[in-house]
């Protein structure tokens, strides 16, 4: 078991002073207001909290209110599926109600939940464990981003870890069920949910043959089409010692997903220790692999959201070598360390 001091070293350490403007990683995309103005939709942009953050999408053609509004069913439809938790209208998800019969009984579920987990449990495998749906039952005791976060005992972490096991996550495609073998048990699709979701919105924009636009949800940016016909959209990634606007890289982006799972995201401040929420699923705290960010790049958002949390926890070193060997090419990695040096890794190219 980690000593829950040793989360001060690498990125806590930096930044447990002023914890809230030192954590703050962001991609911010460059030239966007003179894009906007150049090129004004009907409607600029929309935004809405799902998926447990602000979804933002900015259409740069068709932005007519119908296209807006079948993009944000699509999210909240997508929310009753996967959302661990509570719905606003009080109701409860297809996932938690997988929850709620752990150890009990399997579930009836959609094929869209089927899938989704089906890949979660793909990315469970091939990381060993860094990225793990089944990783709830931590999230439930640190509950980090809500306002009773708190540093659980390390008895109460056991607890939780021991439930930790995506191998007891039971999906039986052909009766289209989930079984959780272990009571207490819980999945979080959190790490996955909004990249599935960018997809998604990606697909509705094509069927509408709209050729320009930005999704954001909450750091998830997908960047559809060019800014124009001959000039891609450059995404900035911050410098995270630095004051706003200073950046470490600078992406030109066309029909590309960039997904940064970093400390600046959800996090609390407790002895001078800042403690974020990406957990390490193998120690049960927060994933210290002196890294501030993985910002992954791919044309798949699925895909780019469960990696970056991987190579996260995973740290350089295994995350590059993982990277290597993913089955697919044309994904890149941006890793930021704590001393806000940078490093990259890719995929292997397809002709090798």
């Amino acid at each position: 078991m980690k000593n829950r001091q040793s989360i001060s070293s690498g990125a806590a350490r930096n930044h447990h002073a002023g914890c809230g403007t030192r954590c703050s990683v962001f991609l911010a995309l460059l030239g966007l207001l003179v894009a906007l103005a150049a090129c004004a939709p009907v409607e600029e942009s929309r935004s809405t909290f799902a998926l447990g953050t602000v979804c933002t999408v900015s259409l740069f053609e068709n932005g007519t209110n119908d296209l807006y509004t079948a993009l944000f069913d699509r999210l909240a439809a997508i929310e009753t599926v996967m959302s661990a938790n509570e719905l606003a209208d009080g109701r409860i998800s297809e996932l938690s109600r997988v929850n709620q019969n752990a150890g009990i009984r399997p579930v009836a579920v959609s094929g869209e939940l089927i899938t989704v987990l089906s890949r979660a449990l793909f990315f469970a495998e091939i990381t060993g464990g860094a990225f793990n749906p089944a990783v709830g039952p931590l999230v439930a005791v640190w509950n980090i981003g809500a306002e009773n976060a708190r540093l659980p005992e390390e008895h109460e972490i056991a607890a939780a870890l021991a439930l930790v096991n995506h191998r007891d996550v039971v999906v039986d495609a052909a009766n289209q069920t989930v079984y959780l073998k272990r009571e207490g048990m819980r999945l979080d699709l959190g790490g996955i949910a909004k990249g599935y979701a960018a997809d998604e919105l990606v697909t509705i924009l094509k069927e509408a043959d709209v050729r320009r636009a930005v999704i954001d949800l909450g750091g998830n940016i997908y960047a559809h089409g060019s800014k124009t016909p001959t000039q891609k959209w450059r995404i900035g990634i911050q410098n995270p010692l630095s004051p706003r606007g200073e950046y470490l890289a600078v992406e030109e982006a066309a029909d590309k997903t960039l997904v940064t799972s970093g400390v600046y995201e959800r996090f609390f401040e407790e002895n001078g220790i800042c403690y974020h929420h990406i957990l390490d699923p193998k120690t049960g705290y927060p994933a210290d692999s002196g890294l501030l960010s993985v910002t992954v790049i791919a044309e798949n958002s699925l895909d780019a959201d469960a990696l970056s949390t991987a190579l996260f926890v995973l740290g350089y070193e295994q995350g590059s070598s993982l990277l290597s060997r993913f089955p697919g090419p044309g994904i890149e990695a941006v890793f930021v360390f704590s001393d806000a040096t940078v490093k990259r890794a890719s995929t292997v190219p397809a002709e090798q």
